[in-house]
């Protein structure tokens, strides 16, 4: 497996924020998101070959009853359906943070954090080449949310920057018969420095109370910063 990094630290995102939590972060990644704060595991993916052993006998060296599998985009990564089955039968709590473009295919999964992406996600072709086409492509898949939603505990997350932006993703659950409680969607504010977020979070939040979501933080950029093992 590519593995750009383990690490131990706070989930950041999600229902789940604020939990110590083990990341294993593949490298590779089927979109190009324009914003994509990871880089080193999309746009220019990096990282060891490791085999499927070494990742978990890393992961459950740390005091961490949740393991979040993440990226880049997981799904794409080798052997990853056999890692989830070796931590779930250690007894971990698994995340997969996904952008839910791929069928699980009965992955051991407790729950499914998945970030399908909006319209603002998708790069120029000045800026991506032949990367936007595809991004543009295969960045929503109705179907696929769907399995994971009938797969295991779910949760939808997106980044949005407007209200324009929380219209489009209830059109897009709406047009595709996608009954999600509201609960279960959760904003977030976009940007990956302080400064930014926060600057953002206002708005967000009132979003959030207008149509009944939820919000949710990037705890661990307000404790560490946007760096690598965080």
């Amino acid at each position: 497996m590519l593995i750009s990094e383990i690490f131990h630290s706070i989930q950041g995102e999600g229902s789940l924020a604020g939990v110590p939590s083990v990341f294993i972060r593949t490298s590779g990644c089927n979109l190009r998101c324009v914003w994509c704060d990871t880089p080193y595991a999309s746009w220019n993916p990096t990282g060891d070959e490791v085999t499927v052993a070494q990742v978990v006998g890393k992961a459950l060296a740390y005091p961490a009853q949740h393991i979040v599998l993440t990226g880049g985009e997981p799904m794409v990564a080798k052997e990853i359906h056999t890692l989830a089955a070796l931590l779930r039968a250690a007894g971990k709590h698994i995340t997969i943070e996904t952008a839910g473009t791929i069928l699980p295919n009965e992955i051991a999964c407790d729950l499914a954090s998945l970030s399908p992406k909006l319209a603002h996600s998708t790069p120029s072709e000045e800026f991506a080449g032949a990367w936007s086409a595809r991004h543009e492509k295969s960045r929503w898949q109705p179907d696929v949310i769907r399995a994971w939603i009938n797969h295991c505990d779910y949760q939808l997350k997106f980044v949005v920057s407007g209200e324009n932006d929380v219209i489009e993703l209830i059109d897009l659950l709406d047009k595709n018969h996608l009954d999600v409680p509201a609960h279960k969607v959760l904003l977030m504010p976009q940007g990956i420095d302080t400064t930014t977020l926060h600057a953002a979070a206002f708005q967000v939040a009132e979003l959030c109370k207008t149509y009944g979501f939820r919000y949710t933080p990037r705890l661990h950029i307000d404790l560490y910063g946007n760096t690598m093992g965080t």
